[in-house]
C-alpha cells in the first residue's frame, strides 16, 4: 500500500496531478477540497460549518476535517493506497493521520510537495476562478488570505515529514506532463 500526502499551497496543481496519479498507480485520491465543496453545494451540515471558515480564507478546525477524513479511508477498504491531497494542514493533524493510518497497519509513504512562487499561484488561482467558477479564487484578498495561511499554518509541515525523510520537493513550475514526470520518479522509489 503506498499513500502520498500531495502538498503545496492553494494553486500549486495538486488536484490535477493527483488525477494523473491515482490512475497511474491505481491509488484512491482524497481531496479535502472536493469533499467541502460538495458537502456545502450540499449544505450539509458539515458544509455549513466548512464555508464558514473558508468563506474567510481560515482553515476548518481538525476534528471536523480529520472526521471527515477518516470517513472517506473507510469508504474505500481495497484500496491499494491513498493520495491525501490538501490534508494534513498542521502538525497535529499529521499526527492524527499517522495514529489513524497506524491502526491499520500502514502509514505515509511520502510527503511530495509542489513548489511554486506567489506570483505563480496569485495568476493560476485568478484563471481558475475563470475556468470553474469557484468563488474562493476570484477575490484577490481572499487569495492572499489563503497563501498567508499556507505559509504560516501549514508550510511547517514540511518539518514534520522532513524529521522522517519522507519529504520530497518538486518544482511546481512547468508542463503538467513535465512535473508528473518528476512526481513520478519519487512514488516509483517510495
Amino acid at each position: 500500500m503506498k499513500n502520498i500526502v500531495l502538498f503545496g499551497p492553494p494553486g500549486a496543481g495538486k488536484g490535477t496531478q493527483a488525477e494523473v496519479l491515482k490512475d497511474k498507480y491505481n491509488l484512491v485520491h482524497i481531496s479535502t477540497g472536493d469533499v467541502f465543496r460538495f458537502n456545502m453545494k450540499n449544505d450539509t451540515e458539515l458544509g455549513v460549518l466548512a464555508k464558514s471558515y473558508i468563506e474567510k480564507g481560515q482553515l476548518v478546525p481538525d476534528e471536523v476535517t480529520i472526521n471527515m477524513l477518516e470517513a472517506e479511508v473507510e469508504k474505500n477498504p481495497q484500496a491499494n493506497g491513498f493520495i491525501f491531497d490538501g490534508f494534513p494542514r498542521t502538525e497535529s493533524q499529521a499526527e492524527a493521520l499517522d495514529t489513524f493510518l497506524a491502526k491499520k497497519d500502514a502509514g505515509i509513504n511520502g510527503m511530495i510537495a509542489l513548489e511554486v512562487n506567489e506570483e505563480e499561484l496569485k495568476t493560476r488561482l485568478t484563471e481558475r476562478a475563470k475556468t470553474s467558477g469557484r468563488a474562493d479564487d476570484a477575490d484577490p484578498v481572499v487569495i492572499q488570505k489563503r497563501i498567508d495561511t499556507y505559509n504560516a499554518e501549514t508550510a511547517p509541515v514540511k518539518d514534520y515529514y522532513e524529521k522522517q525523510n519522507k519529504y520530497y520537493g518538486i518544482n511546481g513550475v512547468g508542463s503538467i506532463e513535465g512535473i508528473t514526470s518528476l512526481i513520478s520518479k519519487v512514488v516509483d522509489s517510495l
